[in-house]
């Protein structure tokens, strides 16, 4: 009898102390956590010389894509999504492509040395990656940056 007593008493503060642990991890999970109100979004624009969009996109994607990674594998960048238009448009409406990047927080998305460190990393020659990038930058007409945000419907 006094066996099944604190075998209950034990079971009960088994449940109780599992119930608090899990109430507390969700807790601290959530106060951590950067809520999606919260996310800060970026799209940027890349009007490039004619004829060089491919190129351009190309450099993009092997010096300054595998930057954004890391910053997405620390948790600072949600998301980033890259497009170019189907079709073309105007001279001066005309942009060849589009990367929309969604940052954890305003802080983040104005960090200029955020993805610096990881340069040396990835980049073991700097060199190369100086004259790549500079390379991509002589092909770029236009660029500019706007923050967006979500519009509610309801």
């Amino acid at each position: 009898m006094i066996t099944s007593m604190v075998s209950a008493k034990m079971k009960q503060v088994f449940v109780f102390l599992t119930a608090f642990l899990f109430i507390s991890a969700t807790t601290y999970a959530q106060q951590n956590a950067a809520p999606a109100s919260e996310y800060f979004t970026i799209e940027g624009y890349y009007k490039v010389k004619w004829g060089y969009a491919d190129e351009f996109i190309s450099l993009w994607k092997a010096n300054h894509y595998p930057l954004l990674k890391k910053a997405i594998e620390k948790g600072d960048i949600i998301s980033v999504i890259a497009s170019k238009p189907k079709f073309h448009s105007g001279e001066d409406t005309r942009w060849d492509f589009r990367v929309i990047i969604v940052f954890r927080t305003v802080v983040q998305a104005f960090d200029e040395n955020l993805t610096e460190s990881y340069k040396k990393q990835l980049y073991p020659d700097q060199e190369t990656l100086k004259k790549a990038e500079q390379h991509r930058f002589e092909l770029l007409i236009s660029h500019w940056d706007i923050e967006t945000g979500n519009v509610s419907l309801n």
